[in-house]
């Protein structure tokens, strides 16, 4: 499978870089991921609560066979449609601490679009734990995931997701 979705780590920084280009315009990349229902979709988890607004805060979880495997919840710091989401990330039941995440929507043409991810965390260790995960293979086949949904919906002619 390719990888589409590109992950960039600095030596020494406690930050990455996560950038992807969609064929998608930009409304319906950013209402990927301010509608619920859609993240459920392309993300593959249950969305509890999902407040698009400053202060608002949002929770998400994941179940495998009835059992939670994973829960993350955070504040949104800034909401700004088409253009970005700031808020905090933190797993629950994890050793990772809250992490600080910048997404930014950008127009290429009327057809594609490209999203910016800046994730900001405590230490320079605990980014180099998460790259340790299957962290980058999982994004990568999530974004693919909504590409594809995405694509069928503008093949079909909803023009929505």
């Amino acid at each position: 499978m390719e990888t589409k979705t590109r992950i960039e780590a600095i030596e020494g920084k406690q930050e990455l870089f996560i950038t992807r280009e969609f064929d998608l315009p930009l409304d319906l990349l950013f209402k990927a991921y301010e509608d619920p229902e859609i993240i459920e979709k392309w993300m593959g988890t249950k969305v509890l609560k999902l407040e698009n607004r400053k202060h608002g805060s949002w929770q998400f979880e994941t179940s495998h066979n009835g059992k939670v495997v994973f829960s993350a919840n955070g504040t949104i710091l800034e909401f700004v449609p088409n253009e970005k989401i700031t808020r905090t990330f933190q797993m629950e039941n994890s050793p990772f601490p809250v992490q600080l995440e910048f997404i930014t929507f950008e127009k290429l043409d009327e057809s594609t679009s490209k999203l910016i991810m800046q994730i900001v965390f405590k230490s320079v260790a605990y980014r180099d734990q998460l790259l340790q995960m299957p962290f980058a293979q999982g994004i990568n086949m999530a974004h693919n995931r909504l590409q594809e949904m995405a694509h069928q919906l503008l093949v079909n002619g909803t023009g929505s997701m």
